[in-house]
């Protein structure tokens, strides 16, 4: 199975790409994708990740379907 995975801001350079087309299993949750994120891109470890799941934010137990679109970018604050 393979997603499209899109990370932001200082989770497109920790990972040093913006996009990656990531194989996963079946039944695969968001929870195990971050953690192979944080294995694969070792520059993601030190990040509070959030995540969204084809544009909608998503619980870490949903499971991933072929196809989808993960954005995984990190909290953002301004005054």
């Amino acid at each position: 199975m393979q997603i499209t995975t899109l990370f932001f801001g200082a989770t497109a350079d920790a990972a040093g790409t913006r996009e990656a087309k990531i194989a996963i299993n079946d039944g695969t949750t968001v929870r195990e994708l971050i953690e192979k994120l944080r294995t694969d891109y070792t520059g993601l470890a030190t990040h509070k990740l959030l995540f969204a799941l084809n544009e909608e934010y998503a619980e870490t137990d949903t499971i991933i379907k072929d196809g989808d679109e993960v954005a995984i970018f990190t909290a953002v604050s301004g005054g």
